[in-house]
């Protein structure tokens, strides 16, 4: 589950940061932090020596540990995750414009090709850029993070009955940067399914479609 998304932008003073990156941009092309995708490094807000500023991180916490990239953490209560997202230092927030979730059944195109499953994809209608509730940790690899995910809503629900991401309100990313583990527990809920908006099925890997 919700293992795309995307942020299109750059660095700039959002959720309260500065425009500010802890460690240099990328500079090779396989650096796409409009496309997100397990593995790939993307954009995180995060909170170091009383500045909140961006860093480039991978999208696996375990750090390619696992039998495939751990992308979504829904247990926080998990001793390994408890551990990470008691600390405010390891929590982290992930700015994305949307997020993907694939159709449960597929679809014939009527183009001669075996049917297959569609985009759906999800953003938020008053905030062009969204706040996902994240943590991280440091790896062999790298820094590393993961999305938090909670119980889906009416929207999502249809698509994937099990969980979406953890999507902040502006007046929660104090809390969750800087709260007790009770306080960003109680974060850990659907999003409003009214201040949101889903496009699809797209199917862009036969049609000119994003």
């Amino acid at each position: 589950m919700c293992n795309r998304a995307r942020f299109k932008g750059e660095p700039e003073t959002l959720f309260g940061s500065v425009a500010e990156l802890f460690r240099e941009r990328p500079r090779d092309n396989h650096f796409d932090p409009q496309e997100l995708r397990p593995k790939g490094r993307a954009y995180v807000v995060r909170e170091q020596d009383g500045i909140r500023g961006w860093d480039v991180m991978s999208w696996d916490v375990l750090g390619g540990k696992g039998a495939w990239p751990l992308t979504n953490v829904r247990n926080l209560g998990a001793p390994q995750w408890q551990r990470l997202a008691e600390d405010p230092k390891n929590r982290c927030i992930v700015p994305l414009t949307e997020f993907c979730e694939f159709t449960p059944d597929k679809h014939d195109l009527g183009d001669g090709k075996p049917p297959l499953k569609g985009e759906v994809w999800f953003s938020v209608t008053d905030q062009p850029v969204f706040a996902v509730a994240g943590f991280w940790q440091h790896t062999e690899i790298g820094d590393a993070f993961a999305m938090v995910t909670c119980d889906a809503n009416a929207l999502v629900q249809p698509v994937h009955p099990k969980a979406m991401v953890t999507i902040l309100g502006p007046s929660d990313i104090d809390t969750w940067l800087g709260g007790s583990y009770a306080e960003i527990a109680a974060l850990q809920r659907p999003f409003d399914e009214t201040r949101m908006r889903v496009r699809g099925p797209v199917f862009p890997t036969r049609r000119d479609e994003r």
